[in-house]
């Protein structure tokens, strides 16, 4: 079992780190091809590709910020990120076919 954190910001990068999950591999560019069932994968995916990863009996779990206006946009520090409500949920997402 793998755990990814999908990101390509350093703030992101180092709020990883301070995580309860094992072995996180830090990734800038996510391709789901990587993804193996039982795996986690932690980050802001696009519904489909969060909807792949689910498919492939991996769990995603959604980075989640309450950002104000003025924030968005802006590098976030490992620190802001705490400071604006930095979590994880976990999802579970499926097409509607």
């Amino acid at each position: 079992m793998t755990t990814y954190f999908v990101s390509r910001h350093e703030g992101a990068k180092k709020w990883a780190e301070t995580l309860d999950f094992n072995n996180i591999v830090l990734v800038s560019h996510f391709n789901v091809n990587i993804v193996n069932s039982g795996d986690i994968v932690l980050g802001t995916l696009p519904v489909h590709l969060a909807a792949e990863v689910c498919a492939k009996g991996a769990s995603y779990f959604h980075l989640e910020l309450n950002l104000p206006p003025e924030a968005r946009g802006k590098e976030l520090s490992s620190e802001d990120m705490v400071s604006y409500g930095a979590k994880l949920n976990q999802y579970k997402v499926t097409p509607h076919v």
